[in-house]
């Protein structure tokens, strides 16, 4: 029974009726089949590269402009009050676009270079090496970050963790130097102004 079955297949497709079937339905139909999914999986190869233009472009516009408000940063002590507003807010949004790149370390990338900024803000005054030395670290480690993100952000994490740990010692010592001041001050006699 079975092999009458298979036998009645085999001469079907050996017919003219068979071989006309085949050639004008079946393999047409295979063909737009094969060429769907190879133009399917050309498309998602493209979007893929795409996706990855895009995240790349934010990613160095985001970077762009931590360096540029770190410039800005160094001469911090020259710039006018509408400069300085405008380089606090170009500073804000340019942390806030790295902290939300889908990247290993965006987190840290920001925090760091918030904290170099501030850093350069403070030094500006006597703008010298020590303003042009932490803005070329800023810069080579955002690079650094850019071409190699989880090797960067265990930098970054070591260095955030040394600095925290360094202002809180410089904290506690003026924490210290406070309640000594506030006790001289308790024994010491009052005088009144002379006027």
């Amino acid at each position: 029974m079975m092999l009458e079955w298979w036998n009645d297949i085999v001469r079907w497709f050996a017919s003219d009726a068979g071989q006309t079937i085949m050639v004008t339905v079946v393999l047409p139909f295979v063909a737009i089949l094969a060429a769907g999914l190879i133009a399917g999986l050309i498309m998602r190869g493209a979007m893929k590269r795409f996706v990855v233009l895009q995240d790349r472009q934010a990613k160095v516009a985001a970077i762009a402009g931590l360096a540029a408000s770190a410039r800005k940063a160094a001469v911090w002590s020259s710039l006018t009050a509408q400069e300085k507003l405008y380089v606090e807010q170009q500073t804000s949004e340019a942390e806030v676009r790295v902290r939300l790149l889908p990247v290993a370390g965006a987190s840290e990338a920001a925090d760091w270079a918030s904290y170099l900024i501030s850093s350069m803000k403070k030094n500006s005054a006597n703008y010298g090496f020590q303003a042009e030395q932490d803005l070329k670290n800023l810069q080579d480690g955002l690079v650094a970050w850019h071409h190699k993100p989880a090797r960067t952000r265990k930098m970054f994490t070591q260095d955030l963790a040394t600095w925290k740990f360094d202002s809180s010692a410089t904290e506690d010592e003026l924490l210290t130097k406070q309640r000594e001041w506030a006790a001289q001050q308790e024994t010491a006699p009052f005088e009144p102004a002379k006027i």
